[in-house]
């Protein structure tokens, strides 16, 4: 029998991701992978898996599983995200470590309201066939993941391994608080000079909050609109995973994993590779403040954030086996936005 989670309820949107789809965009395959990547390859981590293994990727309400294994061990990350398991002696664990699960358990993912998404790693992965190289879900072309869609009741997720190797569970410290309300970084766009100056100063000084518009593909956003001086309409051309296009609406899109590969919209930025995952954890209604940065110092950004990311693996620390983890608050909020807004 094929080891694996059986869904009992699925979630609002539960579907397998990795860290992506690379290079097929020139035929019109959108990279896909995780909104939040640094939440991904560190469930992995805590999980003993290689960083781009497969894991669930759960939005905003969370699926309840049940283990069709012998054992396994799983490791969930998201702020104030927590893992409820039932059985004669129920208990919740919070976020930020691994723990070994039973056949017969039952498992309920509970999102915090802090973050849009959170991941769940199993040990081993999830054994989905990869297609072009990857095993992310891209649902609008029924691509990748288990049958190219969300999960849904009575799915069996597939596992790589029956058992749970025999090691310490891990857990991760949390790092220093990133500050409150820090902006979301962004280079200049190809076609920054389409805009009125007016609204390249609006879009550095004003307040955005995410629209109920939002999902794997693109975030609108509400706010002033950015006005255009030269016109919205332009010759498609290829797209960034980060861009800030602007309609006609003059309502910025900041387009997200599953984004198109061209487009027709003046593209007035493009969110810095390290801020995307900040960017993919917001919810509707969350507000969104942007402040530019050069090319060579998002560069230096990225190094330092993958630094920091390095140390925080290497500062996992064991579990140890005498504490009960009911109702255990291992995990912080800031533990990964931390990391991933490049830490001075």
């Amino acid at each position: 029998m094929t080891p694996g989670l059986k869904v009992l309820a699925s979630g609002l949107c539960t579907t397998v991701q990795d860290v992506g789809r690379f290079g097929y965009q020139n035929i019109g395959v959108p990279v896909s992978g995780a909104l939040d990547s640094f939440g991904l390859r560190l469930a992995n981590a805590l999980a003993g898996n290689p960083q781009a293994t497969a894991a669930l990727e759960i939005l905003i309400s969370g699926p309840t599983l049940e283990v069709a294994a012998e054992t396994i061990r799983v490791a969930l990350t998201g702020a104030g995200a927590s893992l409820g398991i039932g059985g004669k002696r129920p208990k919740t664990v919070a976020a930020g470590q691994s723990v070994t699960l039973r056949r017969g358990e039952v498992v309920q993912i509970a999102p915090g309201r802090q973050s849009a998404c959170c991941y769940l790693a199993v040990e081993g992965g999830i054994a989905v066939p990869r297609v072009l190289g990857s095993a992310s879900t891209y649902v609008r072309a029924a691509l990748g993941g288990l049958n190219g869609r969300a999960l849904q009741h009575g799915d069996l997720v597939p596992l790589a391994a029956e058992r749970a190797s025999e090691r310490s569970e891990l857990r991760a410290p949390a790092p220093p608080a990133a500050p409150p309300g820090q902006p979301v970084r962004v280079v200049l766009g190809p076609q920054h000079k389409y805009f009125k100056k007016e609204s390249l100063a609006a879009l550095f000084d004003a307040e955005f909050r995410v629209s109920k518009d939002a999902d794997r593909m693109g975030m609108r956003l509400d706010g002033p609109p950015l006005q255009h001086k030269r016109g919205w309409d332009i010759v498609s051309d290829a797209i960034a995973t980060g861009s800030i296009q602007v309609p006609g609406s003059g309502q910025p899109i900041v387009l997200l994993a599953d984004h198109q590969t061209t487009g027709g919209y003046p593209k007035i930025a493009t969110v810095i590779s390290t801020d995307l995952p900040a960017v993919g954890r917001r919810r509707p209604g969350d507000p969104l403040r942007f402040v530019p940065v050069e090319l060579e110092e998002a560069e230096e950004i990225c190094r330092r954030a993958e630094r920091e990311f390095a140390k925080l693996i290497a500062a996992f620390e064991p579990v140890p086996s005498d504490r009960s983890p009911e109702v255990e608050l291992l995990y912080d909020e800031n533990l990964i936005s931390g990391v991933t807004t490049g830490l001075e």
